[in-house]
């Protein structure tokens, strides 16, 4: 839950702007929601705070009922491991395998080498690697490489997964298997929002849209996969 929430920034010539003015957001457990919106719209903004790397300048950020604010430094860390993250650029470990780059997110909450062994692999079915865990992120296609971020974001049993941009960087095919994918995690029970500049699959997916502008909130509706009037401003 976004509260009132503005967020400004100061330039180099300390002039203030906003990125984010008295934005309310209420959104529940286990919803489907797409953030959209022209770059600088405030989205990237919207997701930092939410995963608590910065703090708003006025108004309150809630996840799973804790206002981050409050939050001391020792808590962050595990707040963040609720919250799964995927990114449009993938952000593996090159010199690492396709299994050792899901095994991390495991070392880093220190689950025992049993857990990773009897996890990963189930994380590999879900995501359709089976085949693909000795690979290196090289020896993969883009879309094979999102899958394995996405994996990665899903091992720990996040309550919520957030996706910056999943399909920026792959082809319609590969973009519509990875929104599948997280529909199917979705399914599952985990919270999902995607930021996204792709019209295409938010106008054909029945999910909630909120459209930001300059900052603000222009719309926030429950869009129908066959409703020909959705009007997108964007």
């Amino acid at each position: 839950m976004l509260d009132n929430v503005s967020k400004d920034y100061k330039s180099k010539n300390n002039i203030e702007t906003n990125s984010l003015k008295n934005v309310n957001i209420r959104i529940k457990q286990g919803e489907f929601v797409f953030i959209i919106g022209d770059s600088g719209a405030g989205k990237s903004t919207l997701l930092k705070l939410l995963m608590r790397e910065i703090s708003p300048t006025e108004g309150k950020v809630y996840v799973n009922g804790k206002n981050l604010k409050r939050l001391r430094h020792s808590q962050i860390a595990k707040h963040r491991r609720n919250i799964g993250m995927v990114f449009q650029d993938f952000r593996l470990l090159k010199d690492r395998s396709v299994f050792e780059n899901i095994a991390f997110a495991m070392q880093i909450v220190e689950k025992t080498k049993k857990q990773i062994n009897d996890t990963v692999p189930r994380m590999l079915e879900i995501v359709g690697l089976n085949d693909k865990a000795k690979s290196y992120p090289k020896e993969l296609s883009g879309g094979e490489q999102q899958r394995v971020a996405l994996a990665r974001a899903l091992v720990n049993e996040p309550i919520i997964l957030l996706a910056d941009e999943p399909t920026g960087n792959l082809d319609p095919k590969n973009s519509w298997e990875i929104m599948n994918l997280l529909e199917e995690v979705n399914r599952r029970g985990t919270t999902v929002v995607v930021v996204t500049h792709n019209i295409e699959i938010v106008k054909t997916m029945d999910k909630r849209v909120i459209e930001l502008k300059n900052g603000e909130i222009v719309s926030d509706w429950m869009n129908g996969a066959d409703d020909e009037d959705s009007d997108f401003d964007i």
